[in-house]
């Protein structure tokens, strides 16, 4: 029964994953020493990664055992990655530190760079590249002589190569020491509470955790199982409902009317943002459980006053390891506007890309890229001038959200690679959604995704949102005594229970 239950990913959504968790949480805390626990956090966080590569345990050891390669599922060996991301990134920061000359320092962490982005890129970009050379030589007339070779993306290969790299990149920078306990360092990649969704957690923030050993009496429990509730609420019941109207609308924009695509794009907006947010929520909450604290990744999007303040509140650990790591890295503003602006719109297409290996998701990061410095130059230009400051205190949140929905429509509509199959199309599908939200054309369409419940989801979102930004919601439970707190949990679970999908989805983010 244990063998068939983790025969698939582990959701933090899914039942099967608190026994998981209870068992690891109980032994985490029975244990005393500090070692003992970072061992058995180590263990546990490679198991569950592991999990989602293998399939059954007890069909799949046995057939490793007996030398049954072809009966092993595909990508089995995925999580030997993760090993091998964090025995070299341990050996290049004492690499580092221990380099007598400056160049020495730089092959070093160009070493990092290339063997990290590289493996990344194999996985990640191999088929978007082969496609667009058998597209070209096709263009030409000529017939490919090669077979494209079958890659699969590993779970969280993104997070986990950009938490390692920020490891190599701080210890060149010198903000901080190689670590010399390889155990520190490989529960800080491997932490299985972010491992395949982030957040992106820094080795500056991580690492120095690693050596206090926590105290239950630190532990905020109350606020913890809030957190998770609330994570598990965005992402179950509220994420996933959105995501059956938005996914009927995509799957044939051309079948409906102008007001469906209103409809499906809104929610479509609402599934990412309770997805990984809820995802982070969650992740966040158990990281705490176990004394360990994970860094902030939303801060209410959604009531963004410009895209520049989206990206300040927005998956905001990638966006600050993009800042910090690329943006600055090419020169950031230290030079003229254009040197500036080239290096915004470089850091946003790439950023765009690191989401997927498609064109649709270069478009989506380019068009980031020109709203920042559509918003720079606006800024430049108006600034002082009392009319435009009074008129955006009223548009400026709408138009911002207006313009955010329009690259949703992009990014939605990306060619997707889940198992090897590729969803084509992508920008058909988004020029027809695109000529409906924009233009109110409903492309012939005749077909509705419009309920009236969805009018009251997604209103009773905008409002919670809205109370959550002004921290109306975010103290009364702590004022409760514990018979109440517990009483009104159970109630809040039991209909969260009620309102989830008989299915669950996996996390939107898993793809990356």
């Amino acid at each position: 029964m244990i063998a068939a239950a983790l025969a698939r990913p582990v959701l933090f959504v899914e039942f099967r994953f608190l026994w998981i968790f209870a068992i690891i949480l109980g032994m985490h805390w029975a244990l005393r020493n500090h070692t003992a626990r970072k061992v058995w956090l180590l263990l546990a966080s490679h198991a569950f990664y592991t999990c989602f590569f293998i399939g059954n345990p007890a069909e799949f050891f046995p057939n490793l055992f007996a030398g049954k390669w072809a009966a092993l599922p595909e990508g089995w060996w995925f999580p030997a990655l993760l090993w091998f991301s964090t025995g070299m990134d341990y050996a290049v920061g004492l690499g580092i530190e221990g380099a007598k000359t400056e160049r020495g320092r730089k092959i070093w962490v160009v070493a990092s760079l290339i063997v990290n982005l590289g493996v990344l890129g194999f996985f990640k970009y191999y088929g978007f590249f082969e496609e667009n050379v058998r597209a070209v030589v096709e263009w030409l007339g000529l017939t490919p002589g090669w077979e494209p070779l079958r890659i699969f993306l590993p779970y969280g290969i993104s997070f986990y190569t950009f938490q390692s790299l920020s490891y190599s990149l701080e210890v060149y920078r010198r903000h901080l020491p190689a670590e010399r306990n390889f155990l520190n360092l490989a529960m800080f990649i491997a932490f299985f509470p972010q491992v395949v969704a982030g957040p992106i957690v820094r080795a500056m923030t991580f690492l120095p955790q690693t050596r206090i050993n926590p105290l239950w009496k630190n532990v905020d429990v109350r606020g913890c199982l809030i957190l998770f509730f609330t994570g598990f609420l965005k992402k179950a019941c509220i994420g996933d409902t959105l995501g059956t109207v938005s996914d009927s609308y995509f799957a044939a924009p051309e079948s409906y009317s102008a007001v469906s695509a209103w409809i499906a794009t809104l929610c479509y907006a609402g599934q990412i943002y309770c997805d990984f947010s809820g995802y982070t929520d969650m992740a966040i909450a158990i990281a705490r459980m176990l004394g360990y604290e994970l860094c902030a990744n939303f801060n209410f999007p959604y009531f963004s006053a410009s895209v520049t303040d989206f990206w300040r509140r927005w998956h905001i650990s990638l966006s600050s390891w993009l800042r910090d790591y690329l943006y600055i890295s090419l020169g950031g503003n230290r030079g003229s506007k254009l040197f500036t602006y080239r290096n915004m719109l470089i850091t946003m297409l790439l950023g765009g890309l690191w989401h997927g290996a498609s064109w649709t998701f270069v478009l989506w990061g380019g068009l980031h890229g020109l709203a920042l410095i559509v918003h720079r130059e606006w800024v430049a230009r108006t600034n002082g001038i009392a009319a435009v400051r009074a008129a955006m205190r009223w548009l400026a949140v709408p138009v911002t959200f207006y313009w955010i929905c329009i690259t949703w429509i992009i990014f939605r509509s990306q060619d997707v690679r889940i198992g090897g199959e590729v969803v084509r199309h992508g920008y058909d599908i988004a020029g027809q959604a695109l000529r409906s939200f924009v233009l109110f054309d409903a492309n012939g369409g005749t077909k509705s995704v419009c309920d009236p419940m969805i009018w009251w989801i997604l209103a009773a979102l905008a409002a919670v949102h809205f109370a959550n930004s002004r921290r109306w919601l975010s103290r009364w439970w702590r004022l409760l005594p514990a018979w109440a707190f517990a009483a009104v949990l159970g109630a809040g679970w039991a209909l969260a229970l009620f309102m989830k999908p008989t299915v669950y989805k996996q996390f939107i983010y898993f793809q990356f």
